[in-house]
């Protein structure tokens, strides 16, 4: 098959499954499905980034999607000014002092070395240790004690949500420093469980430091760069808009949002995969790829290979940032226990294993196939079970038992989507291109 054809086409078929998902289900749906499938390629741009480009195994995806919905908290949702007034001040002497201490090691790796230097950083973790946990403690409590039904955390800085996109960018980056400075030089082996442990250190710090961003109490009606669908239909323009078409309200008001939401994920998307390409086809593309290819002789060129694995995971990881703030976003609320590490930092992988690793299309379509394979697995998996099991009657315990189970059919599918990928397309369904 032509390169090009091979290319165009998965993306034709997938473009037609949606417009058949609209026209048999609903547009709603079939607009739910691409909104997810763009922010899932954007993910999967980030992983295959760090796999595709430097062979760097990052399991701690959820982690950094966890950051980038944190900075949405943060940035944009209003300030809750009795918490800053019970515990604020608290919360911020802590970031000083942590601050200091960040300062003062990096002031003692140039003017002292050896043991001396490792004991006053000892020194000095214990005692901004003890300092930070004696302020943070009181101030944390008065803090969740401040409405904690409705508020109970310090809130955000209320600024525009699109900023929080940068912001969770940029989060999920400083985070992936600090662990590629500490877990980059493992095996991968060993960096894959690195990555892992840190993503669940993160979920949970989320989902039990309240103070932060309400914990498992989740953060809702968090500020949208669309209008929520009820204020919507509350516009004068809408009212007249919907009075001329046949469809009601409250299902225009939906596929209105969901569009708007179209447009700006397409525009996320394109940017970050322009950038990606150009980064691909370029002397800093054909580096990487040749540290991937072989770290032993890319080294005794005199390239500094891990300081170029350090970079690399570093964008890699933004990029999973602006998708985990685009999610949050999307969904209006922040809820840390949401997020399974496990289980989707799975469905990611196979997203670029299927799509095609060190290929930018290839990851784009992998993620568009898997989500929407994933979503379509427990409706279709239904309906396939309902039919192929009608002559057992109604009240067969078997028909219902399986029934009730349809939802693990998605687990199924994904199961044999990947065998027949790596059977049939073992470089995934747009390969990586062989450069000369």
């Amino acid at each position: 098959m032509n390169s090009n054809l091979r290319s165009v086409l998965p993306f034709i078929i997938f473009f037609g499954l949606v417009a058949l998902t609209g026209i048999f289900q609903s547009w709603s749906f079939a607009f739910s499905i691409l909104n997810m499938c763009l922010v899932s390629a954007v993910m999967a741009l980030g992983i295959n980034m760090q796999w595709g480009y430097a062979g760097l195994v990052n399991f701690g995806v959820m982690g950094f999607t966890a950051l980038g919905g944190l900075a949405v908290v943060l940035v944009a949702s209003e300030p809750v000014p009795e918490a800053w007034a019970a515990g604020g001040h608290g919360v911020l002497l802590t970031l000083l002092v942590i601050v200091g201490f960040a300062v003062a090691i990096l002031a003692l790796r140039r003017v002292s070395t050896g043991f001396l230097r490792g004991l006053l950083t000892v020194a000095g973790a214990i005692a901004a240790f003890i300092l930070a946990a004696s302020v943070l403690g009181p101030a944390t409590e008065a803090i969740e004690d401040v409405d904690p039904s409705f508020a109970g955390f310090l809130g955000g800085a209320g600024l525009p949500v699109l900023l929080s996109w940068i912001v969770g960018g940029l989060f999920a980056a400083a985070a992936a420093f600090v662990i590629g400075k500490i877990a980059l030089g493992l095996r991968a082996d060993y960096l894959a469980i690195a990555t892992l442990g840190v993503s669940e250190i993160i979920i949970a710090a989320l989902m039990n430091e309240d103070w932060m961003a309400r914990g498992v109490k989740n953060v809702v009606g968090l500020p949208r760069p669309v209008p929520y669908e009820v204020e919507l239909r509350e516009e004068a323009w809408f009212a007249d808009l919907a009075a001329s078409l046949p469809l009601g309200s409250i299902e225009l008001s939906s596929l209105v949002v969901k569009l708007g939401y179209i447009a700006l994920f397409v525009a996320v998307l394109g940017a970050i995969l322009w950038l990606a390409q150009k980064a691909l086809v370029s002397p800093w593309g054909r580096m990487m790829r040749a540290v991937r290819d072989n770290e032993t002789a890319a080294g005794a060129m005199g390239k500094d290979v891990k300081k170029l694995h350090l970079l690399v995971f570093v964008i890699g990881s933004g990029v999973i940032g602006v998708a985990g703030a685009m999610l949050t976003t999307l969904d209006g609320q922040f809820t840390p226990g949401s997020y399974q590490p496990l289980r989707f930092t799975f469905l990611i992988w196979v997203m670029v294993i299927v799509g095609g690793s060190g290929n930018n299309w290839g990851a784009t379509i992998g993620a568009f196939v898997v989500w929407f394979t994933w979503v379509q697995a427990e409706p279709m998996g239904t309906i396939l079970i309902d039919n192929a099991t009608f002559w057992l009657g109604e009240d067969s315990p078997v028909r219902n038992h399986l029934l009730d189970n349809a939802a693990q059919m998605r687990l199924v599918v994904m199961g044999v989507v990947l065998l027949l990928v790596l059977r049939f397309a073992p470089r995934g369904i747009i390969p990586e291109a062989q450069r000369r």
